[in-house]
C-alpha cells in the first residue's frame, strides 16, 4: 500500500472517528486510495469497527471555490431521509484534522458501473432498462424536492442560473483555447441570446451519470447511493438532465473517451427512453431541451479543451491525452445540431 499518511493523518483522524462513532475500534485503522486524479480524493478506511469512506481535496494549491467538502457533506446530510439515497455523513471537519476541509461517510455496498457490467449482473435488456429507469427516477426525485423543505433554500443563487453558466463557460473557453473555433463562438453567441426561463428551482447534482451512482448489487432497478456532489447547486433541473443525456451514448454514437460509455452496450435503452420517463416523472415541459443540450456540449467542449491545454503543458502528472482538438470540434458541432 502506498503511504499517504500525510493526507490521511491516522493518529489524528482515528481519535476523531472514535468520538464521532462511539466505536473504540477506530483508534487504529488501515486505508487505501480508491479514487484520485483531477477531482477530490477518496480513501476507504477499515478497522475492527468496520469500514468508512474519507473524502478530502487533492494536495497542492487549490482554487478558492473548488473542492468544497462542506458543500458535499451539507447536501448529503440534507438529502438523508428523502427519496434520493446518499451515504450517511459520520464526521465533517473544516480543517483542524487534516489541514484541509474533509468529511467521512458510511461505505455503501453495491456496484459502480463504468466500462462493463459485473459478471452475471443485468445480463438482459429488461434488466438494463431497469438500471436506466432507476437512474431517471432518482434524478427526477431530486429535482422534485423543494429545497426549502430540507433547509437548502440558501444553497445558491438560482435566479439567472443559465445566463451565469453561459458566461462562466465562455470565460473558461476564452482562457483555455489555443486557437479560435468558429463553432464554439457561434454556440456562445446563440446560448447568450436565447436563454429559456427555468420552470422550477431544484437541487441539481451537476454531474449526474451512471458511474457517479452505486447500483444495488441484488436489484439492478435500485440506486443504492448517489455520489460526487461537488458540483451540486440550486439551478435549472433541465440543465442537469441535459448533461445526463449528453453522457448517455447510444450504440451508434462515437465515444468521447473521457467518460465511460457503457450505455452504448446493446440492450440499454436510448435517450428517448430517458426523456420520456423524466417528463412523466416530473411533469416538466422538455420543448426547450435542445437549448440545454447545446449548452451541455458547450460546457463539455470547454472541459475537454482545459484537459487538452494542461496535457500539452505537461501539467497532468505525466498523463498524455494526445491532441484533443478534433474532439472539441466534434462536440461543438454536435452542440450546434442539438441547439
Amino acid at each position: 500500500m502506498q503511504n499517504h499518511d500525510e493526507l490521511v493523518r491516522p493518529p489524528v483522524l482515528g481519535p476523531a472517528l472514535v468520538a464521532a462513532t462511539g466505536a473504540s475500534g477506530w483508534a487504529s485503522f488501515d486505508y487505501r486510495l480508491i479514487a484520485g486524479g483531477k477531482s477530490n480524493l477518496t480513501f476507504e478506511l477499515s478497522s475492527a469497527a468496520g469500514e468508512l469512506i474519507l473524502r478530502r481535496p487533492p494536495s497542492g494549491n487549490l482554487l478558492p471555490s473548488a473542492h468544497d467538502m462542506g458543500r458535499e457533506s451539507r447536501v448529503q446530510r440534507a438529502l438523508a431521509g428523502t427519496q434520493v439515497p446518499v451515504p450517511q455523513v459520520v464526521l465533517t471537519d473544516e480543517g483542524d484534522l487534516l489541514g484541509v476541509p474533509c468529511y467521512v461517510m458510511a461505505k455503501v455496498e453495491g456496484h459502480v458501473i463504468r466500462e462493463e457490467l459485473p459478471a452475471g449482473y443485468a445480463d438482459d435488456a429488461a434488466a438494463k432498462e431497469r438500471i436506466a429507469g432507476a437512474l431517471v427516477d432518482t434524478q427526477s426525485a431530486l429535482h422534485l424536492i423543494d429545497p426549502a423543505s430540507i433547509g437548502m433554500a440558501d444553497f445558491g443563487r438560482a435566479e439567472g442560473f443559465m445566463a451565469r453558466q453561459v458566461r462562466r463557460w465562455t470565460e473558461q473557453w476564452d482562457r483555455s483555447k489555443t486557437h479560435d473555433v468558429a463553432e464554439m463562438t457561434e454556440l456562445s453567441q446563440r446560448l447568450s441570446t436565447n436563454t429559456p426561463t427555468a420552470q422550477r428551482v431544484s437541487i441539481i447534482h451537476g454531474d449526474y451519470r451512471l458511474d457517479n451512482c452505486i447500483m444495488d448489487s441484488d436489484d439492478p432497478g435500485k440506486v443504492a447511493a448517489v455520489l460526487d456532489w461537488e458540483l451540486s447547486a440550486l439551478g435549472d433541473p433541465l440543465a442537469d438532465l441535459a448533461l445526463t443525456l449528453f453522457y448517455w451514448l447510444e450504440e451508434s454514437d462515437e465515444p468521447f473517451g473521457i467518460t465511460p460509455s457503457i450505455t452504448r452496450t446493446p440492450g440499454f435503452p436510448g435517450r428517448d427512453f430517458v426523456k420520456a420517463r423524466y417528463a412523466e416523472q416530473t411533469g416538466l415541459d422538455l420543448s426547450d431541451l435542445g437549448y440545454y443540450q447545446g449548452f451541455s456540449a458547450f460546457k463539455l467542449a470547454g472541459i475537454v479543451q482545459g484537459i487538452n491545454q494542461r496535457s500539452k503543458a505537461g501539467a497532468m502528472a505525466g498523463q498524455d491525452f494526445g491532441n484533443l482538438d478534433d474532439m472539441v470540434l466534434h462536440i461543438a458541432r454536435q452542440g450546434l445540431e442539438l441547439l
